[in-house]
């Protein structure tokens, strides 16, 4: 499914969602979108917060002309590879995100290749539940999160089956799945 003209980003994100957030289930609703290629992936070569968070609200406005697309995933190629930076662009994403009129319309997920949850230790293998290949931040239909999440049975069990699926495989396990994501494909 990847094209010539993918970017290396695009093509180890795409391996991501593919070994790692579609065959571990991370999120239940992520196959369907995989199988309907309805999943848009954009480059950003952005390493300032304005111009990043510019691009987001201009994938917003494309989701807004794309009905078909259901999700977009922005991946900064080259910015924002200091996970506390990163934490402040999506401070100001989410801000802007309301500031435009886009809240409760779409909202934000967020992955790094070195995400920590607050509370959490940086070598706990739970936070590979939100690492990824970059920075990225995730734009979701809320009405279609809504939806899905209807008709999921115990939606709240989900973030509880991830973390104890991290842990059970272990710190080594995903380090190692999230690197051959990166490795060059032939």
């Amino acid at each position: 499914m990847t094209n010539s003209t993918s970017t290396l980003a695009e093509r180890q994100t795409r391996e991501w969602v593919s070994s790692v957030i579609v065959k571990f289930n991370f999120c239940p609703f992520a196959r369907k979108e995989v199988e309907n290629n309805c999943i848009h992936y954009q480059t950003s070569t952005a390493t300032r917060a304005d111009d990043a968070v510019m691009e987001m609200l201009e994938q917003c406005n494309e989701l807004d002309q794309q009905p078909m697309r259901e999700t977009t995933l922005l991946m900064f190629e080259q910015g924002f590879s200091h996970f506390d930076e990163f934490l402040d662009l999506v401070d100001l994403a989410n801000a802007l995100l309301v500031a435009q009129g886009f809240e409760g319309k779409y909202q934000i997920a967020n992955f790094h290749p070195d995400y920590v949850f607050a509370d959490s230790d940086d070598t706990d293998a739970a936070n590979y539940t939100n690492r990824a290949p970059y920075p990225t931040l995730h734009l979701i239909r809320e009405a279609s999160m809504s939806e899905a999440l209807e008709n999921y049975n115990e939606p709240e069990s989900i973030p509880e089956h991830n973390i104890s699926l991290a842990r059970r495989k272990g710190i080594d396990f995903w380090h190692t799945l999230l690197a051959n994501c990166k490795k060059p494909r032939t």
